[in-house]
């Protein structure tokens, strides 16, 4: 868990621009699959969001969906909505093709 959200919080950074001071909120979900710890911690830990508030939850437990799965929201204060860039790595790609580039 620490190693992929590590990973996802420097891709969204990177990818969008930004640093943890642009970040309002983060809210993280997982897959039920996922419970051995929490996403925000590792975010604290690993991705290096220490001051960023943050909230875990789980995703709904649909039949057939992505198994072993972190998302995050991410609420930035930037006034550039539509520049924003979505990341999906390794096999949540699949989730949204059409916002993965």
């Amino acid at each position: 868990m620490e190693e992929a959200v590590a990973e996802l919080c420097r891709a969204l950074t990177e990818a969008n621009g930004i640093t943890q001071d642009d970040i309002v909120w983060a809210m993280f979900t997982v897959t039920y699959d996922l419970d051995a710890d929490f996403p925000a911690r590792a975010a604290r830990v690993a991705g290096g969001w220490d001051r960023v508030p943050m909230i875990c939850s789980r995703e709904i437990p649909v039949p057939g969906s992505l198994p072993l799965t972190v998302r995050v929201l991410v609420h930035v204060d930037s006034g550039r909505p539509a520049d924003a860039k979505h990341v999906y790595l390794r096999g949540a790609r699949v989730l949204r093709p059409d916002l993965h580039k």
